[in-house]
């Protein structure tokens, strides 16, 4: 058996005859037990935290998108979309238009966006699925709203005799001083049908409309659109894909993924990711400073035990590694019953929903193995570097003293 380990693991288990050191020494094991504990838990909630936002995009935003490199729409011929059809892998793709327009009902105002959709959309994003109330009806007299558009403006579902006005100016060149105001713009009439809702930013911002009947309002032909959504059949990585949908729209289109399409949202969430991890490895190592002061505390405590090894030949160079391999087994024992703490209390939200934002919706947090490798190497990295620390106090003059 290796003798600094054998040496090592008496130490870690037996006791002290002085009590405070026994009390520094669990203390010392304690705060490790807590602080690897309190990182694997808030990493799980962040990464909870994480795939909650994102699955607000998801119903949004499709696998992959086709948008114009320059201005706002682009063309997609007939013969484009036999292409596309023909593409393996592809299951469906939708069209739409979207432009800012100006909301009006009984004299209140918003402004928001018109996004004309075809009748392949749902089947692209599952945006149906946030229906708040009524039904998902878009057709020439009806649109969806965002709940946030329909409270702003007052207005429900299904009011005929007091239909949303949608105001779009007309495209077009000159001074608009020279021009009545009614020439500015278009206007169109329309009952809304159903109201979504996810969160309030997109709440406030859409309302869906038919495709062709966008067209019309912002006076575009029947081959404009603003951007091209598609779905890939199951189990087909969108990059597989996106090789052969460049060859079929041509190099003034590019394609984007949903990472691509929220890159500001994923770069925050990321950000607050690495931010808190860095806070919570302070926090450790502030804790691990412990570490430092239970070895030379034990080391102070067995000086006549080292005395006596150090009598019957055992090197300074092994008495270091004695105490620095005790070091490095509380840290790693205690980062172990830590991690396997912060793991039920995980399990525990995952299966129970013990903690609730709202009497529906439980926290969110979400286990992942990465976070445990991230973890117990956070702990053992601080704990080499404490113990070396602290081993590195035994020299001759200590031991003869």
């Amino acid at each position: 058996m290796n003798f600094p380990l054998y040496i090592a693991k008496r130490y870690v288990r037996s006791k002290s005859s002085q009590n405070a050191v026994n009390i520094i020494n669990f203390i010392t094991f304690l705060v490790i037990v807590i602080g690897s504990a309190a990182l694997f838990i808030v990493l799980s909630a962040f990464a909870g935290l994480k795939t909650f936002s994102l699955s607000f995009t998801e119903s949004f935003d499709p696998q992959l998108k086709a948008l114009p490199i320059t201005g706002k729409t682009f063309s997609l011929t007939p013969e484009q979309e036999q292409k596309l059809l023909a593409i393996d892998g592809l299951a469906h793709y939708s069209k739409e238009l979207e432009e800012k327009v100006s909301l009006e009902h009984k004299g209140k105002n918003h402004i928001a966006y018109i996004k004309g959709i075809d009748s392949n959309y749902t089947k692209v994003t599952g945006v149906d699925s946030t229906l708040y109330i009524g039904d998902w009806t878009i057709n020439d007299t009806q649109v969806v709203s965002g709940l946030g558009i329909a409270n702003i403006l007052g207005v429900t579902i299904n009011q005929f005799r007091s239909p949303l006005q949608i105001y779009a100016f007309k495209p077009g060149k000159g001074s608009i001083s020279q021009q009545r105001i009614s020439s500015l713009y278009n206007q169109l009439p329309m009952v809304i049908g159903g109201v979504y809702a996810v969160e309030a930013d997109l709440d406030n911002k859409y309302v869906f409309a038919d495709l062709r009947l966008t067209q019309a309002l912002l006076e575009k032909d029947s081959l404009q659109v603003s951007g091209v959504n598609f779905k890939m059949d199951e189990g087909i990585d969108p990059n597989t894909v996106r090789p052969a949908l460049r060859a079929v729209l041509g190099p003034n289109v590019v394609l984007k993924d949903r990472q691509e399409l929220n890159s500001t949202l994923y770069k925050m969430l990321n950000t607050e990711n690495v931010a808190t991890y860095l806070i919570f490895t302070l926090v450790l190592i502030i804790a691990l400073f412990n570490v430092v002061g239970a070895i030379i505390m034990m080391i102070l405590d067995k000086q006549q035990n080292s005395k006596t090894l150090y009598s019957l030949g055992t090197t300074i160079k092994e008495l270091r590694h004695i105490y620095f391999v005790q070091g490095i087994l509380v840290t790693c024992f205690g980062g172990l019953i830590g991690v396997l703490i912060g793991v039920l209390l995980i399990w525990s939200q995952l299966t129970f929903s013990w903690l609730m934002i709202t009497p529906s919706l439980a926290y969110p947090v979400k286990f992942e193995f990465i976070n445990i490798v991230i973890v117990l190497t956070t702990i053992v990295v601080l704990g080499i570097i404490a113990s070396k620390v602290a081993s590195s106090r035994i020299n001759k003059k200590l031991i003869e003293s």
